[in-house]
């Protein structure tokens, strides 16, 4: 009776344990079903956003549910079925594992090819249903004016033909917006729009609204009491919105340019004497509208100091610290200025490294007195091992040859390495024109006593094809169009064409030059020219010239070269008008000329573009009579010296002299001086000098002497206008002319003009106005109150 009963309750047991079990088993598998959100579809052709990435379920699966008999793969369409199955941790006749059938699904989730992945088991078979991502049709842009699709183009990852995946369309809009950041456009909204297409394709459409350009509507400081706003925003590169600033991209936010701009304000302040100043804070604030920022300064500006102690020493016994101290140009009782202290830093590593001490280190100690606003300076020049040139590599000429750019090497292989030297040859580098960016550094060799130059260059566009328009008051209307390769094959020859039109002259020119002729640091080339002037108003002649001209050159040092030339000239006196002076009307033939020549220079200007200091001298000399009708010597000087009056002020100083002399025969008129205009201010042309009595035409002079001073200075507006104003005074005299002296009118008397002038560098070319007054003149010369160019190159 008992064991019935036990029996009977084992029974009840069990038959709970199977009716609670019943439904489970009903589904045939103890794994759920893992069902992510169904993706975005519609219609072929219908318009739906972005869908959002699914969320992945973490299946359980009891790891003694049975072994896997097929791994059964549904709802592909390009992939093969295998390829999933290579994704997968699980592979038949392996047991059901919740955790590989997890790992699996990441697996296939992570290889951005599907939409939806399900997997679910089915007796001993697993399922794995798939929804494979659509592929790209096309992507477009829409809205985009201020860029344009090639621009965009390059930053989105996405391509035709790829397959889509919301991660990188997401990744793709935050490319754009920093684009479009990058642009000035900080109210850009880019939404991605996917058009569903047939067979599981889809079109991608990048909706922009680029709203307005975001500038710079104020810049602000706070805290300075020394220097002004206005003086402030001059040192930095960032400006405010402004409509002449069109041209530039300064006035648009950058947050670079704004961390640069802290620096440049230090290094003003620290030139200044305030060696406590600091920049607290550069906020940049957006305005609600997005479309402007405004930037905040806000400083602390400290006390000024004055330099103490001043004092050099040095470790290295070949330098004397009494050889150096003449290098520092500035002594106790001093503003402090650290762009002095920086400046006497290079020159004595100059003097250093002239030594052959390449890793030199010139060390200023500072020490700062703050109670009595003074701070003591020690130079020190520490030891270090004298070093050689190992070899010099040359990286980045992917067209000129390297042997154009080592030929600019003042130092070679071998030498004793010298800073002034490399920095020069850096300088020469860039002088040539053929690079945008030259680099020149050192590092280490093989051994303590090496070091290796490396050059890092990148080229640029030599070839040039301009076209020029412009006026004058001596040649009125001017168009000039002009072929020209700098860098001609890589091997840095100059090769050019070129013609001029005006009212008064037209020329044609060929040249070509070789800069380093028999690879010898001697250039040489050829010039062929037909020049037809017309002298009508001043002379009433015509002159043609026809000719050719070669020419060597060669670098004396640094600083001194020469040049040599010979030309043979076809020279015709024509179109004389019938009441032309009958000095001219004897001059009314063609003549062959044959002349050698020299010039010598002597230049030490920092820049031969926009020069704000230094000095440069051409001595010019000229005989003709080897062959040829014309026998006559010539020689003219030519000086300039350039003095910074202030940062900004540039003082220019001028002489100008010249002679002519016949041998055996009277000078010609067309080698003879004509001066006034841009020579000599408040003349015409040919306004001084001899002048025949009756005709009153200019005869021109045989000497002449013109001196000039000027001053240029800013106009007062933004300095990117590139105007800038000046105050002249030319002084001069031109004198002697063969011929009757009963029909020349001649005087050395001094003439005198004094006025103004406005130069301007317009996108379009340079424009220079000059009002002058001639205060002293002789009776007979020519006066002109204006002088005005305009040219420009495109």
């Amino acid at each position: 009776m008992v064991s019935g009963l036990r029996i009977a309750v084992i029974c009840g047991v069990f038959l709970c344990v199977a009716l609670m079990r019943g439904p489970a088993l009903a589904q045939g598998s103890g794994v759920p079903t893992i069902v992510p959100p169904a993706p975005v579809t519609g219609a072929p052709g219908s318009i739906q956003p972005t869908p959002q990435p699914p969320s992945v379920g973490v299946p359980q699966v009891s790891p003694s549910a049975g072994t896997i008999s097929e791994v059964a793969v549904e709802g592909t369409q390009r992939i093969d079925p295998n390829t999933v199955r290579t994704y997968m941790t699980l592979k038949e006749g392996d047991l059901f594992d919740s955790g590989k059938v997890n790992g699996s699904l990441k697996a296939l989730y992570a290889t951005g090819l599907f939409a939806d992945v399900t997997i679910s088991r089915e007796g001993d078979r697993l399922v794995v249903r798939v929804v494979e991502n659509p592929i790209i049709n096309r992507i477009a842009f829409e809205g985009n004016d201020e860029l344009d699709d090639e621009q965009l183009s390059p930053e989105v990852q996405l391509r035709p033909r790829v397959v889509f995946t919301r991660t990188k369309v997401q990744q793709d809009v935050k490319r754009i917006i920093d684009l479009y950041r990058r642009s000035g456009y900080f109210a850009a909204v880019v939404e991605p729009k996917v058009i569903q297409l047939a067979q599981n394709r889809v079109n991608l459409v990048f909706e922009i609204q680029e709203g307005p350009e975001s500038g710079i509507r104020k810049i602000s400081f706070v805290g300075n009491r020394v220097f002004s706003d206005s003086d402030l925003r001059e040192i930095i590169l960032t400006k405010e919105s402004r409509w002449w600033r069109i041209l530039t991209t300064a006035d648009k936010y950058d947050p670079d340019r704004l961390t640069f701009d802290r620096e440049l304000l230090r290094r003003y302040y620290l030139e200044n004497g305030y060696a406590d100043f600091r920049v607290v804070s550069a906020v940049a604030e957006l305005a609600p509208d997005r479309s402007d920022f405004f930037v905040t300064f806000t400083v602390e500006e400290g006390n000024r100091y004055k330099f103490g102690e001043v004092d050099v020493t040095s470790k290295i016994k070949d330098i004397k610290p009494e050889d150096l101290r003449p290098l520092i140009k500035f002594k106790a009782g001093d503003w402090y200025s650290s762009q002095q202290v920086d400046d006497t830093v290079l020159e004595i590593t100059n003097v250093a490294g002239n030594f052959g001490y390449a890793f030199v280190e010139v060390r200023p100690r500072v020490r700062r007195d703050r109670d009595n606003l003074t701070i003591d300076v020690t130079f020190e020049v520490l030891e270090g091992p004298r070093v050689f040139v190992e070899r010099i590599d040359i990286r980045g000429n992917t067209r000129t040859l390297d042997r154009v750019i080592r030929r600019e090497f003042r130092l070679v292989e071998g030498d004793a390495f010298n800073a002034a030297k490399m920095r020069r040859s850096q300088q020469r580098i860039r002088n040539l024109g053929y690079f945008s960016k030259v680099d020149v550094n050192k590092v280490r060799g093989a051994s303590s006593d090496r070091t290796i130059i490396q050059v890092d260059v990148e080229e640029q566009p030599t070839g040039e094809l301009s076209l020029g328009a412009g006026f004058s008051t001596q040649d009125g209307v001017v168009g000039e169009v002009g072929i020209r390769e700098r860098n001609l094959l890589g091997r840095g020859q100059d090769l050019k064409f070129s013609v001029r039109l005006s009212q008064r002259t037209q020329q044609f020119d060929v040249g070509f030059t070789e800069p380093y002729f028999l690879d010898r640091n001697l250039s040489a080339g050829f010039d062929l020219f037909n020049i037809r002037s017309s002298r009508d108003d001043e002379s009433s002649f015509r002159e043609d010239k026809t000719g050719g001209r070669a020419r060597f050159a060669y670098e004396i040092s640094e600083n001194w070269s020469q040049g040599l030339r010979y030309a043979l000239e076809f020279i015709d006196i024509n179109n004389v008008d019938d009441d032309a002076s009958q000095i001219i009307k004897d001059q009314e033939e063609a003549v062959f000329k044959s002349s050698v020549g020299q010039t010598i220079t002597y230049d030490t200007r920092d820049s031969r573009l926009s020069p704000t200091k230094g000095f440069v001298s051409r001595f010019a000399t000229d005989v003709a009579g080897l062959g040829g009708d014309v026998r006559n010597v010539a020689a003219t000087l030519r000086s300039q010296y350039y003095i910074p009056v202030t940062k900004k002020w540039i003082g220019v100083l001028s002489a100008d002299v010249g002679h002519v002399e016949g041998l055996g025969q009277t000078t010609r008129i067309t080698d003879r001086f004509f001066l006034g205009n841009d020579r000599m201010r408040g003349f015409e042309v040919g306004g001084i000098g001899p002048r025949d009595r009756i005709t009153d035409d200019s005869l021109g002079a045989d000497t002449y002497a013109i001196g000039s001073a000027e001053i240029t200075f800013p106009v007062g507006l933004p300095e990117e206008f590139g105007v800038r104003g000046a105050l002249f005074t030319d002084v001069g005299t031109a004198f002697g002319a063969d011929g009757s002296s009963d029909l020349i009118e001649d005087s050395k008397e001094v003439r005198l003009s004094t006025g103004f002038g406005i130069a301007w560098r317009s996108p379009l070319g340079p424009v220079r106005l000059d009002i002058a007054y001639p205060f002293l003149k002789s009776d007979f010369d020519k006066t002109q109150l204006l002088s005005f160019s305009f040219g420009a190159r495109f």
